[in-house]
């Protein structure tokens, strides 16, 4: 009898391992937001639902894309993209508030600058924003960058009065602003951010010549800046810009050609003290440069790259309708593929301001958002 009893409990363990196997395999194709009511179901399925993620179908970073209404009362939306799902999630959340022109300098910060107040939000949604004094001066056109626990805006014065060069921090401890050595005289006709590209890590940023390639560090702890460092490993290129990948890897990507006729879209990883070692890890494929170009066959300008883990996102400044996707997979090897915006129609480039961020958004942050009060995630079927 104790036989029988030993074998019939050998055979419920063997039915709940496989059936543990398909609910892991079921929950792969089940959307992110899905999954944190799903792992609440019961023990069996929070587990399912933690090794699913783990071995079936992993998390993947996400692509923001913000609209803001440029009429009153400047409503601002905001859709993600899932790629391990694939699809898009529209988050519904409480209303900012209106401060000024929705932007974001590099790729998980989001802010609005206005004669009396910075607001800035850095976490994977958004859902937390922080309003501070305006620094002493005042700016329209400024690098704005997320490091370690300070805020930096660098460039941008418009008044005659006021540095074009003048870098100032805000200390997120100590709530202050603090004055920093300048920014090099060099960049003194591009300190902006309409030509400047910027990237960001923890430790230090990185601002980047769109045009040129010309390139200086900034280290927030020191308040100094280094370089000039010259990005240009291919002479052909008229436009780049750079990101930072999950590992604090540096990344360049540039467009060779002109305007008119792009002849490549390529990745280089950047290393180096002084930044000399360029290797070129990815290309991108013709037929993607295509979509980049649009139905219209728009020239491509200029690109923006919005970057987490080992993803890239990258659109047409002048033409967002097709998103390219560049995943830097093992040996530094680019996979490519792109998705419809779907935000992008006629009545949307007219009336509404488009803004790319990217993050890599946990079970943990889709938790938190859903115990927030009127914060809702919905699944758009297109």
């Amino acid at each position: 009898m104790a036989k029988e009893t030993k074998k019939t409990e050998n055979q419920q363990e063997d039915t709940n391992e496989i059936y543990g196997d398909m609910l892991e395999s079921i929950f792969s194709h089940v959307p992110l937001t899905d999954l944190v009511p799903a792992s609440h179901v019961s023990k069996a399925w929070n587990r399912a639902v933690f090794s699913s993620l783990r071995h079936f179908n992993k998390v993947k970073p996400w692509l923001m894309v913000h609209t803001q209404r440029k009429r009153p009362p400047h409503v601002k939306t905001t859709l993600a993209y899932d790629p391990r799902s694939r699809v898009w999630i529209e988050i519904r959340q409480p209303p900012v508030g209106h401060v000024s022109e929705l932007r974001s300098s590099h790729s998980t910060l989001l802010y609005m600058l206005s004669p009396t107040r910075l607001s800035f939000s850095s976490d994977p949604l958004n859902l937390t924003w922080h309003h501070v004094d305006v620094p002493l001066s005042w700016r329209t056109d400024p690098i704005v960058a997320a490091a370690g626990d300070c805020i930096v805006l660098a460039g941008g014065a418009c008044d005659f009065e006021d540095d074009p060069l003048a870098v100032e921090i805000y200390n997120l401890r100590n709530r202050t602003w603090e004055r920093c050595e300048n920014m090099p005289a060099i960049l003194k006709d591009s300190a902006a951010a309409t030509w400047l590209s910027v990237a960001a890590s923890r430790s230090k940023i990185y601002v980047s010549e769109k045009y040129s390639g010309l390139t200086y560090s900034f280290d927030p702890e020191t308040k100094t800046w280094r370089g000039p460092y010259n990005l240009r490993p291919d002479p052909n290129m008229f436009f780049s810009t750079i990101a930072f990948s999950d590992d604090n890897r540096l990344i360049l990507v540039g467009l060779t050609g002109v305007p008119e006729s792009v002849s490549s879209v390529k990745v280089w990883e950047v290393k180096g003290e002084s930044l000399e070692e360029l290797r070129e890890i990815g290309e991108m494929p013709e037929e993607v440069v295509e979509k980049l170009k649009g139905n219209k066959s728009c020239e491509v300008s200029s690109v923006t790259v919005t970057s987490a883990g080992d993803t890239l996102y990258i659109h047409n400044n002048s033409n967002p309708e097709e998103i390219a996707v560049c995943e830097i997979v093992e040996d530094g090897v680019c996979e490519w593929s792109s998705l419809k915006n779907v935000l992008v129609n006629d009545e949307t480039q007219v009336m509404d301001r488009l803004v790319f961020t990217s993050s890599r958004v946990s079970m943990a942050d889709l938790q938190r958002a859903l115990t927030r009060e009127n914060t809702t995630f919905a699944v758009k079927h297109i």
